[in-house]
C-alpha cells in the first residue's frame, strides 16, 4: 500500500506539473499575440515613408490609419502615433485575437482539470475498492498453510473478489474435509491392521507349536507327519492371505478421487489442454501438434478429464526425447479416444502392464523425479467416469490413449 501511496503521490505531483507547463507556453503564446500590433504598425510605417500610402485590409490588429488633423486624438479605440516622413499618424488598433486566447487557455485549463480530477479519482477508487480490500486477504493463504481451516472466510459485497473470496473458501472446506476424510482413512486402516495383526497370531502360533513338535520328534509316524506338514502349509496360506490384505490396505484406496459427473463437449476440455502446452511446449522448442477433431458431447468431470490429460502430457515432457507431443482424436460408436504421442520411449515392454499401477516406476524413470502415481490415477479417474485409458508402444514411440464416454 505504502507503494501505491508514492505512486498516487507522483501522479498528483506529474498532473500539478503539468498544469504549469502548460499554462507557462499559453502564457508565453499570449504575450506574443499581444505585441503583433506592434509589428503591423511597423510594417505600416515603413511601407508609407516607403510609398506614402500603406494597406490595412490584411492586418488583423491595425484598423484605421489618421493623419493628424481637427479628429486626430477622438477615438475610441487604442492607438499608437507614429511619425512619418515630417507628420504625425494615428494607428488605431484592437486586440480582440488575444482575447480569445484566454478563452482557449480557459478551455485548455478545464480539459486538464477534469482529466486530472477523473484519474485521480480512478486512482483512488482502485486504493479503497481494490487495494484495501486485498490486503485484508494477504493473510489468508498463510492460515490456511498453518491448517487453520476452522474459521470461514467472511464474504464481501465487493465485486472485485467475491468469486475470489467464494473459491478460497470452498478451497478451505475441500482441504477440511480431506484431512477428516484422511484422519478416518488412517483410523480404519490402523484398525485393519490391528485386526489382521491380531488374527495373524492364531495360525502363526499353531505353526509354531507343529514345528516344535516336529523339531522333538514327538510324532515318529510317518503319516501323522504328512499331516501336520499340510497343517503347517493351511496356516501358512492363511498368513499370506493376511499379508495380501495388508499389502492392499496399504496400497489401495489411499487417495480421495471423488468425480462430478456431468457433460462437456470435447473443444473445451481441448481448448484447456492447448491454452496452457502450446506456449509451454514453445519454450522448450518441443512442437505440439493437434490434429483434427469433431465436437461433440462427453459424458464425465471436465476438471477430471484435463486432469488425466495434464498428466499423460506431463508425462511425455518427462520422459519424452522432447521433438514432438502430438494429440490423436479417433471415434467409435459410443465413445472418443484421445491418444498422447511422444517419441524417445525408453520404456521395456514387459513393463507396459505395470505402468499403471501405483507407486510403480519403470528402469527410464530412475533419474526422472516422481512418485509412480500419476498413470495410476489417470486410470482411477477414466475408470469413475465410465472410460478407461490404456498404453501402446511402437519402437521408441509410446502412445497412451484415453477414452471418453460420449454423452
Amino acid at each position: 500500500m505504502k507503494a501505491f501511496n508514492r505512486i498516487l503521490s507522483a501522479a498528483a505531483a506529474a498532473v500539478i506539473l503539468l498544469f504549469a507547463v502548460v499554462n507557462m507556453l499559453l502564457a508565453a503564446g499570449r504575450t506574443n499575440g499581444g505585441r503583433l500590433y506592434r509589428v503591423e504598425i511597423k510594417r505600416l510605417v515603413r511601407e508609407m515613408e516607403a510609398n506614402g500610402s500603406a494597406d490595412i485590409t490584411e492586418c488583423e490588429y491595425v484598423t484605421n490609419i489618421e493623419r493628424c488633423g481637427e479628429k486626430f486624438y477622438s477615438t475610441d479605440s487604442d492607438y499608437v502615433i507614429c511619425e512619418i516622413n515630417g507628420e504625425l499618424y494615428r494607428f488605431d488598433y484592437n486586440t480582440n485575437g488575444c482575447s480569445g486566447k484566454k478563452y482557449l487557455v480557459g478551455i485548455v485549463n478545464a480539459a486538464l482539470g477534469v482529466t486530472a480530477i477523473l484519474f485521480i479519482a480512478v486512482m483512488i477508487y482502485i486504493k479503497f475498492a481494490i487495494l484495501i480490500p486485498f490486503e485484508r486477504l494477504i493473510d489468508i493463504p498463510y492460515e490456511l498453510s498453518k491448517g487453520n481451516l476452522t474459521a470461514p472466510i467472511k464474504e464481501t459485497k465487493n465485486r472485485f473478489f467475491g468469486k475470489f473470496l467464494w473459491g478460497i473458501d470452498i478451497l478451505r472446506e475441500n482441504i477440511e474435509l480431506q484431512k477428516q476424510r484422511e484422519l478416518e482413512m488412517q483410523k480404519e486402516k490402523k484398525m485393519l491392521l490391528l485386526s489382521l495383526s491380531h488374527d495373524i497370531n492364531t495360525p502363526l502360533s499353531a505353526i509354531k507349536l507343529y514345528s516344535a513338535a516336529l523339531s522333538k520328534n514327538l510324532y515318529p509316524d510317518r503319516e501323522k507327519q504328512y499331516k501336520i506338514a499340510e497343517n503347517i502349509s493351511e496356516k501358512a496360506n492363511e498368513i499370506e492371505n493376511y499379508v495380501s490384505q495388508i499389502i492392499m490396505a496399504s496400497r489401495e484406496d489411499f487417495l480421495s478421487l471423488e468425480v462430478n459427473m456431468g457433460e462437456f463437449y470435447l473443444s473445451e476440455l481441448i481448448e484447456k489442454i492447448t491454452r496452457y502446452y502450446r506456449e509451454k511446449l514453445a519454450l522448450i522448442k518441443t512442437d505440439f501438434i493437434v490434429g483434427e477433431y469433431k465436437n461433440c458431447l462427453l459424458s464425465g468431470d471436465l476438471s477430471r478429464s484435463v486432469e488425466v490429460l495434464q498428466n499423460v502430457m506431463e508425462n511425455s515432457l518427462k520422459y519424452g526425447d522432447g521433438k514432438c507431443v502430438e494429440l490423436i482424436f479417433s471415434w467409435e460408436d459410443e465413445c472418443v479416444q484421445i491418444a498422447v504421442r511422444n517419441g524417445g520411449c525408453t520404456l521395456c515392454k514387459d513393463d507396459l502392464p505395470h505402468v499403471f499401477e501405483s507407486f510403480w516406476r519403470g528402469a527410464n524413470a530412475e533419474s526422472v523425479h516422481g512418485s509412480g502415481l500419476g498413470l495410476y490415477i489417470c486410470r482411477q479417474l477414466m475408470r469413475r467416469m465410465n472410460g478407461e485409458i490404456f498404453a501402446e508402444i511402437n519402437n521408441d514411440i509410446i502412445t497412451v490413449t484415453a477414452v471418453f464416454a460420449k454423452a
